[in-house]
């Protein structure tokens, strides 16, 4: 019987789930909408939802995993939001305060058949869509992303934290680009609160 994944040493768990990058799939903007709708039965419509990272970002290679911004106005309702998750079996693997993350679709033996991976972040901590809009807005910093990518892909496949570390200032430079373009794109308005959600 394969070890649960809450037992696995974090060598262990990158073994398991390798970084895997593919062409981009035109579903996987059917993924996330469907996954959009059973997130919305679980936490009502008060929560700001968006697929981000690189399965967002049109015609660059990816790993197959949907990644999905959920902004919460508070910690209240970002404590609630988590434990419907859980409740509804999909996996905490990080909680820091104002950030919580969940996967689904990890298994003890492997990949599932679709992967997602929640960030859960009070309003306005959202530097990703930021990323993701100043990406698809410029076709050559997209593939310019994606040559970064393949180029780690093989040396960090199973080392998941060297290879963010190794992407992060092109990440943050494009953000701050994007940031200082768009303004305040994704600052979201006073008052959103978290109605709807049921008890």
């Amino acid at each position: 019987m394969p070890k649960k994944l809450s037992e696995m040493t974090l060598e262990e768990l990158w073994q398991l789930f390798p970084i895997v990058l593919t062409e981009h799939q035109a579903c996987w903007t059917d993924w996330y909408a469907e996954e959009e709708a059973v997130l919305r039965r679980l936490l009502g419509p008060a929560p700001v939802l968006n697929h981000i990272d690189s399965t967002a970002i049109e015609g660059i290679w990816a790993k197959p995993i949907i990644d999905i911004l959920i902004e919460l106005s508070d910690t209240t309702a970002l404590a609630a939001a988590g434990s419907r998750l859980k409740a509804a079996g999909y996996l905490c693997m990080s909680d820091s305060g104002g950030r919580m993350d969940f996967n689904k679709g990890y298994t003890p033996e492997g990949f599932g058949e679709r992967v997602f991976h929640l960030h859960l972040r009070l309003l306005g901590d959202n530097d990703e869509l930021y990323f993701r809009d100043w990406l698809n807005a410029r076709p050559d910093a997209a593939k310019e992303y994606e040559a970064l990518k393949l180029g780690l892909w093989k040396r960090y496949e199973h080392d998941r934290d060297e290879y963010t570390r190794q992407k992060a200032a092109f990440v943050q430079e494009h953000t701050a680009r994007a940031k200082g373009a768009y303004g305040d794109r994704y600052v979201w308005p006073e008052g959103l609160t978290w109605e709807g959600f049921p008890d």
